[in-house]
Protein backbone atom coordinates (compact mmCIF):
# COMPACT_ATOMS: atom_id res chain seq x y z
CA UNK A 1 0.00 0.00 0.00
CA UNK A 2 2.82 2.43 0.72
CA UNK A 3 4.14 2.16 -2.87
CA UNK A 4 0.81 3.33 -4.25
CA UNK A 5 0.61 6.09 -1.67
CA UNK A 6 4.13 7.27 -2.50
CA UNK A 7 3.30 7.35 -6.19
CA UNK A 8 0.12 9.35 -5.60
CA UNK A 9 1.92 11.72 -3.23
CA UNK A 10 4.73 12.29 -5.75
CA UNK A 11 2.20 13.00 -8.49
CA UNK A 12 0.30 15.47 -6.33
CA UNK A 13 3.50 17.28 -5.32
CA UNK A 14 4.53 17.51 -8.97
CA UNK A 15 1.10 18.92 -9.84
CA UNK A 16 1.39 21.54 -7.08
CA UNK A 17 4.88 22.53 -8.26
CA UNK A 18 3.65 22.79 -11.83
CA UNK A 19 0.68 24.93 -10.81
CA UNK A 20 3.04 27.27 -8.99
CA UNK A 21 5.35 27.49 -11.99
CA UNK A 22 8.15 25.56 -10.30
CA UNK A 23 8.37 22.68 -12.71
CA UNK A 24 11.10 23.38 -15.29
CA UNK A 25 11.25 19.74 -16.43
CA UNK A 26 7.66 19.95 -17.62
CA UNK A 27 7.04 21.28 -21.12
CA UNK A 28 3.61 22.47 -22.11
CA UNK A 29 2.65 22.04 -25.74
CA UNK A 30 -0.27 24.16 -26.77
CA UNK A 31 -1.66 23.49 -30.22
CA UNK A 32 -2.20 26.54 -32.37
CA UNK A 33 -5.69 27.62 -33.31
CA UNK A 34 -7.04 26.30 -36.60
CA UNK A 35 -9.34 27.95 -39.14
CA UNK A 36 -11.66 24.94 -39.40
CA UNK A 37 -13.55 26.19 -42.45
CA UNK A 38 -10.31 26.81 -44.35
CA UNK A 39 -9.00 23.41 -43.29
CA UNK A 40 -12.14 21.70 -44.53
CA UNK A 41 -11.83 23.54 -47.85
CA UNK A 42 -8.16 22.51 -48.04
CA UNK A 43 -9.15 18.84 -47.94
CA UNK A 44 -12.10 19.43 -50.32
CA UNK A 45 -14.82 17.96 -48.12
CA UNK A 46 -18.35 18.98 -47.28
CA UNK A 47 -19.18 19.54 -43.63
CA UNK A 48 -20.86 16.15 -43.50
CA UNK A 49 -17.88 14.38 -45.08
CA UNK A 50 -15.34 16.12 -42.84
CA UNK A 51 -17.34 15.44 -39.68
CA UNK A 52 -17.89 11.78 -40.55
CA UNK A 53 -14.30 11.16 -41.67
CA UNK A 54 -12.66 12.64 -38.58
CA UNK A 55 -15.23 11.80 -35.90
CA UNK A 56 -16.81 15.17 -35.18
CA UNK A 57 -20.52 15.85 -35.10
CA UNK A 58 -21.76 18.00 -37.96
CA UNK A 59 -23.33 20.38 -35.44
CA UNK A 60 -20.01 20.86 -33.64
CA UNK A 61 -18.24 21.47 -36.95
CA UNK A 62 -20.82 24.12 -37.87
CA UNK A 63 -20.34 25.87 -34.55
CA UNK A 64 -16.58 25.94 -35.09
CA UNK A 65 -16.94 27.31 -38.59
CA UNK A 66 -19.38 30.03 -37.52
CA UNK A 67 -17.15 30.98 -34.61
CA UNK A 68 -19.80 30.22 -31.99
CA UNK A 69 -17.36 27.83 -30.36
CA UNK A 70 -13.68 27.05 -30.69
CA UNK A 71 -12.13 23.59 -30.73
CA UNK A 72 -9.98 22.70 -27.74
CA UNK A 73 -8.28 19.71 -26.17
CA UNK A 74 -7.97 16.54 -28.24
CA UNK A 75 -10.16 17.96 -31.02
CA UNK A 76 -7.77 20.89 -31.49
CA UNK A 77 -4.79 18.54 -31.53
CA UNK A 78 -6.47 16.36 -34.16
CA UNK A 79 -7.31 19.41 -36.29
CA UNK A 80 -3.65 20.49 -36.13
CA UNK A 81 -2.54 17.05 -37.27
CA UNK A 82 -5.11 17.06 -40.08
CA UNK A 83 -3.88 20.49 -41.12
CA UNK A 84 -0.26 19.30 -41.12
CA UNK A 85 -0.81 15.99 -42.94
CA UNK A 86 -4.42 15.17 -43.86
CA UNK A 87 -3.44 12.15 -45.96
CA UNK A 88 -1.67 10.48 -43.05
CA UNK A 89 -4.69 10.99 -40.78
CA UNK A 90 -7.09 9.64 -43.41
CA UNK A 91 -4.86 6.60 -43.96
CA UNK A 92 -4.47 6.00 -40.22
CA UNK A 93 -8.23 6.13 -39.67
CA UNK A 94 -8.91 3.80 -42.62
CA UNK A 95 -6.81 0.96 -41.23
Amino acid sequence: MSTEFDSIKRGLLEAIDHAKGRSPQTRMHRPRSVDVKALRAKVSMTQEQFAARFGFSTATLRHWERGDRVPHGPALVLLNVIDHNPTAVIEALAG
